[in-house]
């Protein structure tokens, strides 16, 4: 990989971050939400590598709080086991069935709207 791919491939990172901490306790928002904030709308995939590499972050990031665009716990293979992401969204209220967050549309967070 080239130096400068690496460079920006680690700013988008560092911008999905940023962008995931805000996401308020008890919403969630969608991969391709934050990829179109940050001006990549065609990069949702992205947004899920970035998530899928912040455990290894020395802060805390939210990815817990990021699904798909139809509301599917779709990265919860990535939290150590199949239950963690769905026991950390029902710890704050969120509720999920079969995989699926109840209420989508309410508890949908959209930061195109939100962060202003």
């Amino acid at each position: 990989m080239a130096k400068k791919q690496l460079k920006e491939e680690n700013d988008f990172f560092s911008m999905v971050y940023e962008v995931t901490k805000l996401i308020p306790y008890g919403r969630v928002t969608s991969y391709g939400a934050i990829a179109r904030y940050l001006g990549s709308g065609r990069s949702a995939r992205m947004v899920g590598w970035a998530l899928n590499a912040c455990h290894s972050r020395p802060e805390f990031i939210p990815a817990h709080r990021v699904v798909n665009s139809r509301g599917l716990l779709s990265g919860k293979h990535h939290f150590g086991n199949s239950t963690t992401m769905e026991q950390l969204l029902k710890n704050e209220g969120v509720l999920v069935e079969d995989d699926q967050i109840v209420g989508f549309s309410e508890k949908f967070w959209d930061p195109l709207r939100e962060l202003k």
